[in-house]
């Protein structure tokens, strides 16, 4: 586990690193067709700010796209003890807590570290976990906290919202032209507009870019939710009360009200519409295989 939460550190970097260079390789683009080497620096710039941005804010930003409310013990002292029990027999600092109104049974952790992590559950998952079942959930989403997860799924988040961006932005200068400084010297005009170039790679980006931002996210998710697991797990020594919850959850699962595709890799389970496309670029590994696991985990205590 030890190696697990060293190897999340490292890809958290890594993640950093890639975001920054695709970013760059836009700049470097849009500069080489447009004849202004200012750009990869302008872009560059823009780029680091936003890393530093997403950072620091991104949980935040995910908290209000879900609707979070933030709670004290008072307002729903049954998730509030939970939650402290399970800090205290972890020796995790206490996050904050947050209840989403929403009938869909979910819950989610964020932050960019365990001083800096909230934790988040649906009123649909309040209404129909047990003690021991909501118990395995914030175990799961405290394993997400205790492992880095939250902080490499932050900054996935916000790959995937900068990757929708740019795709806009080039399906923009595409089709109404750009910046100015084209490749005829003769004319002071110029710009993207109407540029084949700039208007294939901008119809390219738009359409690949939701699926790269998809396979950042399985890439990052599926394996990070097998982790949270096994660590929800061995903290309280119940497998099958998760492995119950889960069940329930895909029993009882619906859409959430509150849906977006870039923070969907946070949710304990899948928070969109079933289609055919989301089952195939799903997230979330099967329910049925991660209760198979926590069952041949409960064998061995």
């Amino acid at each position: 586990m030890y190696r697990a939460i060293a190897r999340n550190k490292r890809n958290t970097v890594f993640t950093i690193l890639l975001f920054l260079l695709i970013i760059g390789g836009l700049g470097w683009l849009a500069a080489y067709i447009y004849h202004n080497t200012a750009i990869v620096v302008i872009v560059l710039v823009i780029a680091v700010l936003y890393a530093v941005f997403q950072y620091f804010l991104a949980s935040s930003q995910a908290l209000s796209m879900a609707g979070a409310i933030p709670i004290q013990k008072a307002d729903n002292p049954r998730l509030w003890n939970v939650v402290e029990n399970l800090s205290i027999a972890t020796g995790t600092p206490m996050p904050a807590v947050y209840i989403v109104n929403d009938p869909a049974p979910n819950a989610f952790a964020t932050g960019r570290d365990p001083q800096h992590a909230s934790v988040a559950a649906t009123t649909g998952l309040l209404d129909i976990m047990t003690d021991a079942e909501l118990e395995g959930v914030m175990a799961h989403e405290l394993g997400h906290v205790r492992n880095y997860d939250i902080r490499l799924s932050m900054i996935v988040f916000g790959l995937t919202v900068a990757i929708g961006f740019i795709a806009d932005i080039f399906l923009r200068m595409a089709f109404f032209g750009g910046m100015g400084g084209g490749r005829d010297n003769n004319n002071s005009g110029g710009g993207g507009g109407g540029n084949p170039i700039i208007i294939v790679f901008g119809l390219v980006a738009a359409i690949i870019a939701p699926l790269v931002a998809t396979l950042v996210q399985l890439a990052v998710s599926r394996q990070r939710e097998y982790l949270a697991d096994a660590t929800g797990a061995m903290t309280t020594r119940h497998p099958d009360a998760l492995a119950s919850a889960l069940l329930k959850l895909e029993a009882y699962g619906r859409p959430m009200r509150k849906q977006n595709t870039s923070m969907a890799h946070l949710w304990i389970a899948n928070p969109l519409r079933p289609s055919l496309m989301s089952r195939l670029f799903s997230t979330h590994p099967p329910i049925p295989e991660r209760v198979e696991r926590l069952e041949k985990m409960g064998s061995t205590f």
